[in-house]
């Protein structure tokens, strides 16, 4: 099993199947981050993780403070595919592979939008 991203006729293969999507709210400039896992069934989100609170990102109930982060387990379900857009007007998204990030312009061109996070294959 492998993750791909994919903009248009463009496919990269992550060669793994879990990634931390990450990126900076606007506004806030808070961190987030969304662990994503590939699994018979979709991409499930195993934990989300925010910096802190405010403009409306506050962590659920339930949620734990672990090194600095609120830390809770989402209840979604696995889902297809999973969008992200680049308006080019906040810095973009990290891919981080096993703890290690890069910007996902690493990956694809700057002007790739949107961006599918989905199962190869």
């Amino acid at each position: 099993m492998s993750l791909c991203l994919a903009a248009g006729a463009l496919v990269v293969a992550l060669g793994v199947d879990e990634i931390t999507l990450r990126w900076r709210h606007s506004v806030q400039k808070t961190l987030w981050e969304e662990v994503w896992r590939e699994t018979p069934a979709g991409l499930v989100l195993t934990e989300a993780r925010i910096e802190g609170s405010g403009a409306g990102m506050d962590p659920p109930d339930g949620a734990r403070l672990i090194d600095g982060f609120w830390r809770w387990t989402p209840k979604l379900p696995p889902q297809r595919e999973i969008v992200m857009r680049r308006s080019g007007a906040t810095a973009d998204w990290q891919i981080c592979i096993a703890g290690a990030c890069r910007p996902m312009e690493q990956h694809l061109p700057p002007e790739a939008d949107p961006v599918v996070l989905k199962a190869c294959g």
